[in-house]
């Protein structure tokens, strides 16, 4: 596991308990992501997987209600990016 439900809650500013079990599927997601797209695991040890499952968690909690390609911040793909990139590559 690299993140907590208590964890992203903080860093989404959420501090009620309506959107756990939501929250703790976008945790879920996020890890799965990582882990499909580098095909390496991580724990909570690794601050920039820490790091890249909070933007990503961040960015789906926020466009939740619009999926749609336009909405996405090209800002928040880039660095999704460039982390994923950094994660897959570097040690």
């Amino acid at each position: 596991m690299i993140l907590t439900l208590e964890e992203t809650k903080e860093f989404l500013k959420v501090d009620y308990e309506a959107e756990d079990n939501y929250i703790q599927d976008l945790i879920t997601g996020a890890e799965l992501y990582l882990k499909n797209s580098t095909d390496k695991k991580f724990d909570n040890t690794n601050p920039l997987a820490k790091l890249f499952c909070k933007v990503l968690i961040s960015d789906w909690y926020d466009n939740r209600g619009f999926m749609q390609e336009s909405k996405v911040s090209n800002k928040v793909r880039y660095t999704i990016k460039s982390i994923l990139n950094q994660l897959k590559y570097c040690e």
